[in-house]
């Protein structure tokens, strides 16, 4: 059986149910290494939330990993300097894999492992990067770092892409379609199934404690209340609609949470829900009857979220400006124009004046999110390896 060897800061939610699997189908032998070592007990200090937190669901469980100690300074997964490992090198030497899996190369120590097994290991490459924050007019600025990232992947023998967006990425940087492998953007859509209904009976709970009426057409936000994901321009434009029977609820925490509450001017439609962790996220989808992601960017390279609400069975808004739009919103959703207050009102209209719509888009969106699971990712790995 040959050996694989993935590289990764810290665990999260959306990687360790795709590491169980690889163990789990037994095709190849799989070891993670985790370059933040701190987060080994599995409390994570987020600078976004500027306080420490740790996931409800097992993380660790079902596989082969090790924790390698982060020497850096100022440790974290949000800057290049925050992963700094003395024996990172050597520990993968030692395991001695057929091939190495690096999600992400932004970190002092993934980039020098790059280098160092380049050639030596088949080096497999897995992020979400896209083009759609890059600008249009030429820069020297963007020369520099296209030449910088062309080096990069210089170094990658295959790269899996997470959709259309993602592929076009790694072909402006010039790897060939050869290189490229689907490995599709996915999360562990059976957590968010409700076949028995109780998420959605705890969702009708949510929306009594809130003082929802559950015939109110809900939107709903979830994820961090930061810049790049926009929320204080859906607040302005619900505070613009005339419609009295619909709210919206902000889920989660953030740098602009008091600014977004202060905007809302205690409109009885808009409601702050706060941080949920991850064993009441299925009911907090179900809290909404649409989910919306209005991110700017930069930095918005898919929207895990979005696939969240699909596998719940939402239908979804998304700005343009998402690197998920162009694979997850196909009759289950609509775009609009990231920064734009108009164009993201017209979309909260079209569900408003077309709520009988809901139950067929709520279908389509289940369809979609069936073609993006951990199973397709996992064969792509194997395939690769």
């Amino acid at each position: 059986m040959k050996k694989l060897a993935i590289i990764t800061s810290h665990p999260i939610q959306y990687n360790a149910p795709l590491f169980r699997l690889l163990a789990e189908r037994g095709k190849v032998q799989v070891k993670v290494f985790y370059t933040w070592g701190q987060t080994e007990q599995g409390v994570v200090y987020d600078p976004d939330f500027k306080k420490e937190f740790k996931w409800d669901i097992p993380l660790t469980e079902g596989y082969e990993k090790e924790f390698v100690e982060n020497i850096s300074a100022n440790p974290g997964a949000g800057h290049f300097q925050g992963i700094k490992n003395r024996d990172l090198n050597e520990r993968v030497r030692r395991y001695n894999p057929d091939a190495i899996l690096v999600l992400g190369w932004s970190f002092h120590s993934h980039l020098q492992l790059l280098r160092h097994f380049s050639g030596k290991k088949k080096i497999l490459f897995r992020g979400d990067s896209t083009l759609l924050d890059e600008p249009s007019v030429f820069s020297m600025r963007k020369t520099v770092r296209r030449l910088f990232l062309r080096w990069v992947y210089k170094h990658v023998d295959v790269a899996l892409y997470t959709g259309r967006a993602n592929k076009a990425y790694y072909l402006s940087l010039g790897l060939k379609a050869s290189q490229l492998c689907y490995a599709p953007h996915a999360v562990a859509n059976a957590r968010f199934a409700d076949p028995e209904g109780e998420h959605q009976q705890r969702a009708y709970a949510l929306r009594k404690e809130l003082g929802i009426p559950l015939d109110a057409l809900v939107f709903l936000f979830a994820g961090k209340i930061e810049p790049k994901k926009d929320p204080l321009l859906l607040v302005d434009v619900f505070m613009r609609l005339e419609a009295r029977d619909v709210r919206l609820v902000v889920t989660g925490n953030g740098v602009l949470e008091e600014e977004a509450k202060r905007r809302a001017k205690d409109d009885p439609r808009i409601h702050f829900l706060g941080f949920q962790n991850q064993q009441q996220m299925p009911a907090v989808y179900r809290l909404g009857d649409v989910f919306v992601l209005p991110s700017k960017g930069p930095g918005e390279t898919w929207g895990l979220s979005v696939n969240e609400a699909m596998a719940s069975g939402k239908p979804v808004v998304v700005s343009n400006r998402c690197g998920c739009a162009q694979d997850l919103v196909k009759e289950n959703g609509v775009t609009f124009e990231a920064g734009s207050s108009n164009s993201l009102k017209e979309a909260i209209l079209f569900f408003i004046e077309n709520r009988k719509s809901i139950p067929v888009m709520e279908q389509r969106s289940m369809e979609v999110i069936r073609q993006f699971t951990h199973e397709q990712v996992a064969k792509a790995i194997e395939e690769s390896v």
